[in-house]
């Protein structure tokens, strides 16, 4: 049986600013207070998972349980077909220590230099969390094909790369209301919505 969420108060189990936004955007006609575990001084526990579904519920757990609040943890990445689904759940550490996306689509380009198959999707698993250590985790995906050089500066990440099927613009150069309408986070938290939240 799904559990509801009841509260009126949960935290974005994350420190990327770019994700913390776009969380926040999707839960504000809610009406809900999402404060992020940056905000709240919450340690980053080390993604030790094999799977997206593994590091987004892991993340989540650790910050319902250090807050003391329900916690929504997401785990996403670019996950690249001619690559065997590099760089997939290293995704972030592909940007390097410094988190320097430029460097990661630069690496991406690299590996796929000489292959024909440029087809990729983002994938993300979502995962709501209770102190009590009860989980509902639901995965989303995009899926498309890269593009190079990198096109527009909306979003963050890989967005500037990658083509969703149907469209003719990268993420980076779509309006952030026309991404979140399409995106491997909004299909998931579509999901999540209809299981928890509405009813």
């Amino acid at each position: 049986m799904t559990r509801r969420f009841e509260g009126d108060r949960l935290v974005v189990a994350s420190h990327n600013p770019g994700k913390v936004r776009e969380i926040g955007d999707l839960l504000r006609p809610l009406e809900i207070e999402a404060v992020s575990a940056g905000e709240l001084g919450l340690d980053e526990p080390e993604e030790t998972g094999t799977t997206f579904k593994a590091n987004a519920e892991l993340k989540a757990l650790a910050a319902a349980t250090a807050a003391n609040l329900p916690a929504l943890a997401d785990d996403s990445g670019l996950v690249i077909h001619a690559l065997g689904g590099d760089p997939g759940i290293y995704s972030a550490r592909w940007a390097g220590p410094g988190k320097d996306f430029a460097v990661a689509m630069e690496k991406v380009e690299a590996a796929l230099a000489g292959k024909t198959d440029r087809s990729a999707h983002f994938t993300c698993a979502l995962t709501l969390a209770w102190p009590d250590g009860h989980m509902e985790t639901f995965e989303g995906y995009v899926h498309g094909a890269l593009v190079w050089p990198p096109r527009g500066d909306r979003g963050f990440g890989y967005d500037p790369v990658f083509v969703a099927d149907g469209y003719n613009i990268t993420f980076g150069e779509m309006e952030p209301d026309a991404k979140h309408a399409i995106s491997h986070r909004a299909d998931a938290f579509r999901q999540l919505l209809d299981a928890c939240f509405k009813g």
